[in-house]
């Protein structure tokens, strides 16, 4: 019979689409899920949800203990212990905390089988599993990804970021889900609209390995999802202008919403995410309503 070991993760969360990267390009940022599962013979999984985590309804289902014990049945094993999860991350914010989540059961639970480490496996588990290969990748691998699908499969790859952009995000206190987001898209668009998206895909790129205000400003301005999902985000265009007259480069929703990311120079960051949170939260102190400057993260997740 297999013996469980005490495991613990950590997973960074990520943003993603950039304005016209619309479901290609993510990016790895140092806000994290910490995620631990210490075995017992209780016979039962015990579940410790701390900070961001901690204010979600105790009854709703846990993605990462409904992975952790799927994987553990796999080999005929019950989830027997305890599986702590303290995260940084917004829910249902557009930092990719589903992703972080989804990976985070998938490599405690072969941790925790004391199975070598297999990527390539939990990127596939965490891609079926919630479908954003965007930002499954960069939680996964670190760094600035683009995945790009085939018929044999995503297909990610690293780009360059220079460490000239800076990045700062707010969010208001209403969350939205992707589903309700995609429901906002059009099901279809003018060919002269996805020509011009090539283009700017192509700037958004070039100006985040050179860190150019101008081409970061082409790539991020979008007509296939963002219109669709900015009326959903009360004050957004407020906090967008704060961020711009703070210092922003572009402001643009951050994976689904509710949150935006900005570009930015790196010592502008902290100014501009306290800029777009002083509109979103219009003085209400709101624990919900977030703001702050982030760093890309290149490790990507970590046993520790």
């Amino acid at each position: 019979m297999t013996e469980l070991r005490a495991a613990r993760v950590l997973v960074p969360c990520s943003t993603s689409n950039f304005g016209s990267g619309y479901d290609t390009i993510g990016l790895a940022l140092d806000r994290y899920l910490d995620a631990s599962f210490e075995p017992d013979d209780s016979g039962s999984l015990v579940l410790d949800r701390q900070g961001t985590l901690a204010r979600i309804d105790p009854a709703e289902p846990d993605l990462v203990a409904t992975i952790l014990e799927r994987e553990l049945a796999k080999h005929q094993v019950a989830a027997s212990g305890t599986l702590r999860l303290h995260s940084q991350v917004p829910v249902a914010r557009g930092l990719g905390s589903s992703a972080s989540a989804s990976l985070a059961g998938f490599a405690l639970g072969a941790a925790a089988l004391g199975l070598e480490r297999d990527d390539d496996e939990a990127f596939a588990g965490a891609v079926r599993l919630e479908g954003h290969a965007d930002n499954v990748a960069p939680c996964l691998f670190g760094g600035l990804r683009a995945v790009v699908t085939t018929l044999e499969g995503p297909v990610v790859m690293g780009l360059s970021l220079s460490e000239d952009v800076g990045f700062a995000y707010a969010a208001p206190a209403a969350r939205i889900s992707t589903e309700e987001a995609r429901r906002q898209l059009p099901r279809q668009l003018p060919h002269a609209v996805a020509a011009s998206t090539l283009g700017r895909v192509v700037a958004l790129v070039r100006g985040l390995a050179e860190a150019n205000p101008e081409l970061i400003r082409i790539g991020v301005a979008d007509e296939i999802h963002t219109p669709y999902r900015l009326p959903l985000i009360p004050g957004v265009m407020g906090a967008i202008s704060a961020g711009v007259e703070a210092g922003a480069w572009a402001v643009t929703v951050s994976g689904a919403g509710s949150g935006v990311i900005a570009m930015c120079e790196p010592d502008h960051a902290e100014a501009v995410a306290a800029a777009m949170h002083e509109v979103f939260d219009a003085g209400r102190h709101d624990p919900e309503c977030v703001g702050f400057a982030l760093r890309p993260d290149f490790a990507g997740l970590r046993r520790l």
